[in-house]
Parts: structure tokens; sequence; C-alpha cells
């Protein structure tokens, strides 16, 4: 081996730890999908301070919408709002770099994409079209070209999930201020109406995502029109939702517009957050061990109009996106009271609407 070729070798190697950002840890990445720039942008996390640094991009064919990842990690499926499609891709474990692996077609807005707890289904919810489909993933990540079902359900279906146990799944709605609630079969992907099939949450409240407890058999929704976060308990035998506790998301001083959007829980069930898009923060909640009410522990401002965040898997770290800013804001959870401490603010792009972390090593 010639000493040139050494040379080269030892400079290529020394290039690429310079340019890795320190404390990186390879295998943490965040993904944001930026609505106006047709896009999802990657970035790597430094695993000991949470900051990012952007590494690549991947392009669709039409508006960046809501993402999810695969329980294994291996794969990121995204809805691509516009173009009425569903978008699968491949994770790179040691870059996060997407690479496609196909494209079908689904509907009119696929406003929420989730899998279920197996990762062999694809569950979406259709804000336009009212109804939520199912579709079959192979090994390899691939989406089944045919829906395994679809169901009208409402108008502005918002979101769908199946519970801890993958026997359950529920879909609120944005339009007719209700919950529908269905059993799942996670052999065949299919979902079959609970009696009753429903459950309304009252005018004016829009419930519009959940986020379910991990250990306790509560489910807290946020509602969109309502500016509030509500507890249900889950009955685990048949599935249905019982009404628990409401409160509001906003500070009793604040009297102008606002809209809930996103709601999501640490990973140890420990605090839930709701965002708020109008007086433009981050609703703080702490959830009891034992029984999983609700206490508030503050609002934090964040950027404008923050439609999504997400919670790092480590629960140490939240990423807010500013759909009107086109910035990232970074948030540290203070593991003892759940309060955020803002460290950093990121440029992503044209408005940002979605965000996802994801740890593959």
């Amino acid at each position: 081996m010639s000493s040139r070729f050494l040379a080269s070798l030892y400079s290529t190697l020394f290039a690429t730890i310079l340019a890795w950002p320190s404390g990186a840890v390879a295998g943490s990445f965040a993904y944001v999908s930026l609505d106006g720039e047709n896009k999802i942008v990657v970035h790597a996390v430094n695993g000991s301070d949470g900051t990012l640094s952007r590494t690549s991009e991947t392009e669709l064919e039409g508006s960046a919408g809501p993402l999810c990842v695969s329980p294994d990690r291996r794969f990121l499926f995204a809805s691509v709002r516009s173009a009425g499609k569903l978008a699968a891709f491949r994770i790179s474990p040691s870059d996060g770099r997407l690479s496609l692996i196909n494209v079908v077609p689904a509907g009119v807005n696929p406003a929420y994409v989730a899998t279920d707890r197996t990762g062999r289904h694809l569950l979406t919810a259709y804000y336009t079209e009212g109804k939520i489909t199912s579709h079959a993933i192979d090994k390899n990540g691939r989406i089944s070209a045919k829906a395994t079902q679809e169901l009208p359900t409402a108008d502005k279906a918002h979101a769908i999930m199946t519970d801890r146990d993958n026997r359950f799944a529920y879909v609120p709605h944005t339009g007719p201020n209700t919950i529908f609630q269905f059993s799942f079969d996670e052999n065949s992907g299919r979902f079959t109406a609970l009696k009753p099939a429903r459950v309304n949450t009252g005018e004016n409240t829009g419930p519009r995502q959940f986020a379910l407890h991990p250990k306790l058999d509560v489910a807290y929704f946020d509602y969109e029109q309502g500016s509030a976060i509500a507890a249900f308990d889950v009955d685990r035998e048949d599935g249905q939702l019982t009404f628990r506790e409401q409160l509001s998301t906003l500070p009793k001083s604040y009297l102008g517009k606002n809209s809930n959007a996103r709601i999501e829980i640490t990973p140890d069930g420990r605090f839930l957050y709701v965002a708020n898009r109008g007086h433009n923060s981050l609703a703080g909640f702490a959830a009891d061990p034992k029984t999983g009410a609700l206490k508030g522990i503050g609002i934090t401002p964040t950027e404008a109009v923050p439609r999504g965040f997400n919670i790092d898997p480590t629960g140490r770290f939240l990423y807010a996106a500013g759909q009107a800013s086109g910035k990232l804001a970074a948030f540290k959870i203070n593991s003892n009271t759940g309060a955020l401490n803002r460290f950093a603010t990121y440029d992503v792009g044209e408005r940002p609407g979605w965000g996802v972390v994801v740890k593959t090593d």
C-alpha cells in the first residue's frame, strides 16, 4: 500500500471526523417535513446536548405532511398531502439519509400516518375525505399499492393510532366533535367498529390528536377548538373510552384566538405537552404516575404557529416547528419538573409542519 494512498485515506478520515458535530452520536437523527418546499430535511442529533446539524434532504412530489417511523426504526413513512399519496423510505443507520422504497396512491389529504405496533400495517386518517385506511407493509418496508381496508368515518379525521396492546384504534375528528373507536386485528390489518362506535366530546371541542400513556390505561386528546387537553380512561377489555377530566392549555389572561395542534407524552409517561397555535406556546402537564391525573406545569413560548413538535426517544429534548417562522425551537426537558428550557433555534425552511427524532443504533 503506497504512502500516498495512506496519506489520502487518513486525510479523508480526518475530514470526516471534523465534519461530524462534536459529541454527536451516530444513529440519532431528526426529520422535519417542509410543507412549503416539498421536502424532508435530516439533522444529526448531538447525543450529549441535543444540538442539531443538518446533513441531507429528500425531495417529494408534493407538500410534505405527517411522518412516522416503523417500530424497528428501519423505515420512515410520509404523507404527501397535496398529491394524495403515501411514501416509504429506508433509513440509513449511519447517516440518517432516506432512500425511497415506493410511493402509493392514497386519497385526498392524508392528514395522519402511523404504523400499528407490529410495523406490518400503515394506518392513515384523511381530513378531507373523512375516512381511514390500512395498508400492508412488507418486510422490506414497501407499502401495498392497494389498501387492506378503507372505511368512511366523518368530516375532518385528524389522527389514528392503536393502543399499546395493538387491539384497539382511535380516530379523533375535529369536524363533528367526536372520537371513533375500533377493534383492530393485527394479523389482517382490519378494523371493526366498537359499540358504540364513537364518543362525542361536546360542541366547540374539536378532538385533533392524542397521546397514549405508556403504562396506564389512559388516553389524552387535545381539543383544537376548545384549547384544552382531555383525559379518557381506556377499558382494557372492550376498548371503550370514558371521559375523565379536561384542562385548559391557555393562561386565564389570554383572550386572543388559538387552536391546538400536536400533543405528545414523554416516554416514561410523566409529562405531556400541547402546542397552542395563536398563543404560540407549548402547554405542559404532569401526569400522576399512579392514576394519570393531570396537573398544569407551565406554558412556554415557542416559534409562531407551532403545528408540530416531537420529544426525542430519550425524553430529554423537545423540538418544536414554527410553521410561520420557518424555524425549529429546541428545548431541554427538566427531568424533575417537566419545565422546558430553550437552548437553540434553527432555520429549517418554509412551513415546517412535522418532526420526528429517530435513534437507529
